[in-house]
């Protein structure tokens, strides 16, 4: 038998109970887990209310983890957990993919990138394919508090910015991006209006922006805009601030500015495995992390619960 954090009611959080050892069928390999994190997209499935529809109930949570082979190569591994029938990482072992499973460094810190996970992925892919990041370039991250934006900050120098500026809600997540490399800080206020805002971005940038990365949308994005020098480019991931931005006509167009979107799920599972093994070697070398709390396996339901009331002081990962 192997535990299992089971989901039986949606809105819930999961309760740990004993199930029997997963069998490996045709097109998959058998995972042992050593961490696994609750994730906004885990905790957005459980709750019945995601555009893939209501989860079949009881199943095991967990869009993705870290853990080994049985040959005890270290591996991140997905899991279609609650937007298909199936199971997912928050268990001791677990079925899995071939496809889906990636082989990391041996020396590769194992909670840490689960931490990491999609989360810098999507910084990077954002980054480097979809806003084609020019080594020497002036970077604006948003949402700079945030998983994807902690990376983005790291993940921008690491692949040739010259200069980042950080932007987030509080002062302290300023204070550790600036700790992870950022050359200025932004602190946004409750009361920020696009031109106010757009202000103070430009007094901390060096010269015009090159590229914006966007998980916030609304005031914050459309103040981005203001910043960006010709041929500038703004990726948009999310939209935590607003659904919607108040973006003008010339703004855009003086500038011949790009916006563009961003989605993890247009990554082939090439273009996903090579952004891992990116990710894998700078943790691996100390240069890539993120805030992270690490929690025991047998602690998930209030680990769930103070994950989901945005009590966690960052994002939380299950030990086995």
């Amino acid at each position: 038998m192997i535990r299992a954090a089971v989901l039986t009611v949606c809105g819930e959080p999961p309760a740990v109970t004993a199930r029997p050892v997963p069998i490996a069928g045709a097109g998959q390999e058998l995972v042992t887990v050593a961490a696994a994190p609750i994730t906004p997209l885990d905790l957005l499935c459980a709750s019945g209310t995601s555009y893939f529809g209501t989860p079949a109930t009881p199943y095991i949570p967990g869009v993705q983890g870290v853990g080994h082979r049985v040959d005890g190569t270290p591996v991140w591994f997905a899991t279609p957990a609650g937007m298909r029938p199936g199971d997912g990482s928050m268990a001791s072992a677990v079925a899995v993919p071939s496809e889906d499973v990636v082989p990391l460094p041996e020396r590769v810190p194992l909670a840490g990138l689960a931490a990491l996970g999609l989360s810098a992925v999507a910084a990077h892919s954002a980054l480097t394919r979809t806003g084609g990041l020019v080594a020497g370039e002036q970077v604006l991250v948003l949402g700079a508090g945030g998983v994807v934006g902690q990376a983005a900050v790291q993940l921008a120098l690491l692949c040739g910015a010259r200069r980042v500026i950080a932007v987030a809600r509080s002062r302290e997540a300023c204070v550790r991006a600036r700790e992870l490399g950022a050359a200025a800080a932004v602190t946004l206020e409750p009361d920020d209006d696009v031109a106010g805002l757009a202000a103070r971005l430009k007094e901390a940038a060096d010269g015009p922006v090159d590229l914006v990365l966007d998980p916030v949308f609304g005031v914050p994005a459309a103040a981005a805009l203001r910043v960006l020098g010709p041929g500038g480019r703004l990726v948009n991931l999310g939209g935590s601030a607003s659904p919607t931005a108040p973006f003008d006509s010339a703004s855009l167009r003086s500038g011949s500015l790009r916006i563009l979107g961003y989605t993890n799920n247009a990554l082939s599972i090439v273009e996903r495995d090579e952004s891992l093994g990116v990710i894998a070697g700078f943790a691996a070398a100390g240069k890539l992390s993120v805030a992270h709390e690490v929690v025991p396996f047998e602690q998930v339901a209030t680990a769930w619960t103070r994950q989901a009331s945005g009590a966690a002081t960052g994002r939380i990962v299950l030990t086995f």
